[in-house]
């Protein structure tokens, strides 16, 4: 039977445990609801392993365990539908699985859904103790620290206006406040802090460290640089099903990179002069058809043209973007002694070099674009003309590892 409990915790045992746990839904309203009446008809919970999927069923969840202790951090990442939140919706309480156990621990604090838990015609004040009651703290305990949650969401002339008045940003920082300040055995905590400005952003990562050691955090994010910085396991989902559990963050923070390694090339602009026939990473190895560069070597491009109105030799910007599409870096562009011109068939090929890459192990991409040389105006875009990979035995999440030596002085 489909289980899920909440009972005391110390600080040496497991606070969150997942035990094959399966969730289904339907595609369509009235076959769901169809559905319903017969296994309530027939005596069914839905709760057996067994049972095959019906018509228009599907797996939202599908056999997922795992064990969480005071002072971990499990990270779900996973592309959109791959079943994260529903997942998260289980572990809070809810929806109910069709199979499997939750068993849980100790308080627990969710940060899962844009206002939820909210009453949106109470203001501000009134919702934190409604929320710390929930979590089961006294009222006494909630008005201890209710100044801090005020404080630490910023609301303080918005405290006893009605939440439904809230912005998206004012929500969240209220929800996390309440959600982190009343210190719960079990933190579970959804994309939504992307909602929330920078600054609070990083306050509440601050927060999170300091209560890590005494609660177990659950943390979904697309936002790989901040799995990697809290996490210390991870489940990848896809489709359900967990494609990747372990300890080791940065290999399953690769292959959800690796999903979008075999993009093709996209020419954002071209106004039809100029056309990139090919472009490869010189003296390089590949796996699985992506070139890999290790760390300090030379990188050397070879980038091939073709000029279909007999134009002159343009500007080259190639820019390197890495797995956050964020630029990292950009090649210098041609010099006039560099000398560069169109073969008899209309054919540009040249070689850009760099020595001694510093870029960080990891995933990245190049972007080239070409201006006409007189006129500085725009002739070709591509992103995503090339992916290439970096190797090195360390994972850091800054773009740049720079060579340095260390003597005593």
């Amino acid at each position: 039977m489909s289980d899920k409990r909440v009972i005391s915790s110390s600080d040496n045992e497991v606070l969150v445990k997942v035990e094959g746990l399966s969730k289904k839904f339907c595609k369509d309203l009235k076959t769901s609801l169809w559905y319903g009446v017969k296994d309530l008809v027939s005596g069914v919970s839905g709760s057996s392993l067994e049972r095959l999927l019906r018509p228009k069923e599907f797996w939202a969840v599908k056999d997922i365990n795992f064990e969480l202790r005071r002072g971990e951090c499990l990270g779900l990442i996973g592309h959109n539908g791959a079943g994260k939140s529903t997942l998260l919706k289980i572990l809070n309480g809810l929806i109910n699985p069709d199979a499997g156990k939750v068993t849980i621990k100790g308080r627990v604090g969710a940060l899962i859904e844009l206002g939820a838990g909210f009453n949106p015609i109470l203001t501000g004040r009134e919702n934190i103790y409604n929320n710390g009651a929930i979590l089961g703290f006294s009222r006494k305990e909630i008005k201890s620290k209710l100044d801090d949650i005020i404080a630490f969401a910023e609301l303080e002339e918005f405290i006893d206006m009605p939440v439904q008045h809230y912005s998206s940003g004012m929500k969240v920082r209220l929800g996390f406040a309440v959600a982190a300040q009343m210190e719960p055995d079990v933190l579970i905590i959804d994309e939504v802090l992307a909602v929330g400005d920078l600054g609070f952003i990083l306050k509440c990562f601050k927060t999170i460290d300091t209560i890590l050691p005494h609660t177990a955090v659950i943390f979904v994010s697309h936002n790989m640089p901040m799995v990697s910085r809290i996490c210390s396991q991870i489940i990848l989902m896809e489709h359900g099903c967990a494609q990747f559990q372990g300890n080791d963050v940065s290999k399953g923070i690769d292959l959800y990179y690796s999903r979008f390694a075999g993009n093709s090339s996209n020419v954002v602009f071209t106004d039809g002069s100029l056309q990139l026939k090919t472009i490869t990473l010189l003296g390089v190895q590949e796996e699985e058809g992506l070139p890999q560069v290790s760390w300090m070597d030379n990188f050397k491009i070879k980038l091939e043209f073709e000029s279909l109105l007999n134009r002159e030799v343009p500007n080259f910007f190639i820019t390197i973007f890495d797995k956050e599409q964020r630029p990292v870096a950009a090649f210098e562009q041609r010099k006039q002694t560099d000398k560069l011109f169109f073969k008899e068939d209309n054919v540009l090929s040249f070689i850009v070099t760099h020595k001694g890459l510093q870029l960080s192990k990891g995933l990245y991409s190049l972007n080239v674009s070409a201006t006409d040389d007189a006129s500085n105006e725009p002739i070709l875009r591509i992103n995503d003309a090339l992916k290439f990979q970096v190797i090195h035995s360390k994972d850091i999440w800054p773009p740049l590892l720079l060579k340095a030596t260390y003597e005593n002085c």
